[in-house]
């Protein structure tokens, strides 16, 4: 397996407003854009070459990563003009796959973080003869996924995409995001229209009696769909909860990229990044968030589980818990604001000891509960 068919062209609306002006792939994660993680690892797998599937933003990607060399890899890019689901994507970028009938081919979602056997994976699914080989894991609260039943061999038997929320659900398997697909099964993807992999792929696959296996593989596995998830991910990538090849530095309690200026009476803890050109004041406490490019906390500011956007600007002696600041928004001196709350790109909030609620805080999405310990 040497190709794959990296799928990023959602527009990561629950993150917003981190995502309005860059897709979620891209955003800053432990230091770099997300993908270059994914990429490392795959190319640490044995993958040379990657297709991406892009949409939303799609320019963005080739402006980042180029051919792909500075990575050791080949990409490829196809772009929709409107988006045509997961199989969709799939079916479309296959159009660029130099991989022929039997042949293993990789496809990755492009925003989970997890610490799967990638080789492990393309390995065991060629010893199988299945016809796909799907990653799966276990999640205490399966409702925002898609659950998959296997016999005692790992052979799927059938799929049960997000569901209903009425009912008690315990733990259980879930569709993690990562496959394997035999190259001629792509082609059987019915072409230019929408397609989901999950919902009609997938279970019609199994019906006609393919061979789809699922596999159990790995300790960590995070969607980084949320405020919350992408706050936890980057610490834990810091941290060494998860490994990356792509990580700017050694593991530890912070991580400070160049050209940032910390304050030496400042205390980073708890997986926090820094990144190039933010400013960080004497006194400032920052536990476990995101300090993105340009961004700058003042003096004895206390930041804790939250994201500050690129060039976003916090006034000393202000108290953010579980905030998302978006890029170039100001929050004066002496503010102290809800938990959960999401300011807007651009926003200004005056100086003076703001007291804000959820109900008055302007250009706000729905709160986020804050990432585990």
């Amino acid at each position: 397996m040497t190709e794959a068919i990296l799928l990023v062209g959602g527009q990561g609306a629950r993150l917003r407003p981190l995502t309005s002006h860059t897709p979620k792939p891209l955003l800053p994660v432990a230091g770099v854009p997300f993908l270059t993680h994914q990429l490392a690892r795959a190319a640490a797998a044995g993958v040379t070459r990657v297709v991406f599937a892009t949409s939303y933003r799609a320019e963005m990607f080739a402006a980042e990563f180029g051919d792909g060399s500075g990575l050791g890899l080949e990409l490829d890019y196809v772009v929709e003009d409107e988006p045509l689901g997961t199989g969709g994507a799939i079916r479309g970028a296959a159009e660029k796959l130099r991989s022929k009938g039997n042949e293993p081919v990789l496809i990755f979602n492009g925003d989970i973080l997890s610490d799967l056997d990638i080789a492990g994976l393309r390995e065991g699914h060629r010893e199988s003869g299945a016809d796909v080989t799907l990653h799966l894991t276990r999640v205490p609260d399966p409702r925002a996924f898609g659950l998959v039943s296997t016999d005692a061999d790992g052979r799927i038997l059938d799929f049960l995409e997000k569901p209903d929320a009425s009912g008690p659900i315990g733990a259980a398997q879930v569709n993690a995001g990562c496959y394997v697909f035999t190259r001629s099964v792509i082609d059987r993807i019915p072409p230019g229209r929408a397609v989901s992999v999950e919902r009609e792929v997938f279970p019609e696959l199994v019906a006609s009696g393919a061979y789809l296996r699922g596999v159990l593989d790995g300790d960590y596995w995070l969607d980084l769909g949320t405020p919350a998830a992408f706050i936890q991910g980057s610490a834990d990538l810091v941290r060494g909860r998860v490994d990356s090849p792509a990580l700017p530095g050694p593991v530890g309690d912070a991580l400070v990229l160049p050209g940032a200026q910390v304050d030496a009476g400042a205390v980073l803890s708890g997986g926090t990044v820094v990144g190039e050109g933010a400013r960080v004041g004497v006194g400032a406490v920052i536990e476990g968030s995101v300090v993105l490019p340009g961004a700058s906390v003042g003096a004895h500011a206390d930041i804790r589980r939250s994201v500050l956007g690129r060039f976003a600007e916090v006034g000393s002696g202000s108290s953010l818990d579980s905030v998302v600041v978006g890029e170039k928004a100001r929050i004066g001196a002496d503010s102290e604001l809800p938990s959960g709350i999401r300011i807007g790109c651009g926003v200004e909030l005056p100086p003076g000891g703001v007291r804000m609620s959820a109900e008055t805080a302007p250009c706000t999405a729905r709160a986020f509960a804050p990432p585990a310990a």
